[in-house]
């Protein structure tokens, strides 16, 4: 496995000026940074993958950031729009050097409402339609898209890893995968690590965060139990460290960040990242 930082704890929004943080990324012992791309227009993708090279670092996922507005079974013009986005994702993803776009992409991250069976049935066929075309043209540039379960104040569409999967079925491509999310998890699921199990070759991608959203390892979380479901599955992919803080002021409003849980940004990634590798053994 190999153990990346997500943008979002150090820069919001994602900008060229942005790779002035990829040497301390670098000397923290990370391999690779989860680039959070939040406005395509705001960074070009040659220019952050020579600083990436010239750091030794690599970009293995591309996160999206769905808004309100990007929305895949809101109205036409938001379902317009965030099929625009995630299509340019795309695009930047092997430019960045990366062959993942994760996330939310499903819906817009907030948009959580009790709606009647028959209204989420076809908000589930909207989606589903949006997705089978996305993956399509994903297929065409070798990038895989993986859906990630919000907690129930983040979303009400998908939850659960049960939820992603079964969305996975019905889109039916080859090129969709899930994403988890230890917080998420915490929140979600009877079992986090049964999660992990029945993602099992599906999980593309897991993001390790504490359970306050500080630093893994700091918290509740029985993070044993998850590195063995991932010893069990076999799992190749990406181990990606997303925590927040206040120093970050939009996604902190975002998130809910309302006091300092942690002393540092840097002490979040470096304790972090040693954590997380103690258990990789």
């Amino acid at each position: 496995m190999k153990f990346g930082i997500n943008t979002y704890l150090f820069s919001s929004p994602f900008t060229n000026e942005s790779v002035n943080f990829f040497p301390k990324f670098k000397e923290w012992g990370f391999d690779f940074v989860e680039i959070v791309v939040e406005e395509p227009a705001n960074i070009n993708p040659a220019l952050v993958r020579k600083a990436l090279d010239d750091n030794g670092l690599a970009c293995r996922s591309v996160c999206a950031a769905t808004g309100p507005g990007r929305d895949l079974r809101g109205n036409r013009k938001e379902q317009v729009v965030a099929m625009d986005y995630i299509k340019s994702l795309i695009d930047i993803a092997p430019v960045l050097g990366s062959s993942l776009v994760a996330g939310p992409i499903y819906s817009a991250v907030g948009r959580a409402e009790f709606v009647p069976a028959d209204e989420h049935h076809k908000q589930w066929l909207t989606v589903v339609k949006h997705l089978k075309s996305l993956c399509a043209d994903a297929e065409k540039q070798h990038v895989k898209l993986a859906i990630e379960p919000l907690n129930r104040y983040e979303t009400d569409f998908i939850n659960t890893c049960d939820q992603a999967l079964s969305l996975i079925r019905d889109v039916d491509s080859e090129s969709l995968y899930v994403h988890l999310d230890s917080f998420h998890m915490n929140l979600e699921e009877k079992d986090p690590a049964l999660a992990i199990l029945k993602a099992g070759k599906k999980l593309a991608l897991l993001h390790a965060s504490g359970s306050d959203r500080g630093t893994p390892g700091g918290d509740q979380i029985n993070w044993e139990r998850i590195f063995v479901a991932l010893d069990k599955i076999d799992y190749q992919g990406d181990i990606v460290i997303e925590s927040f803080t206040p120093d970050v002021k939009v996604i902190a409003k975002a998130a809910s960040i309302w006091r300092k849980v942690e002393p540092s940004r840097e002490s979040i990634a470096v304790d972090g990242l040693k954590f997380l590798k103690s258990l990789n053994l």
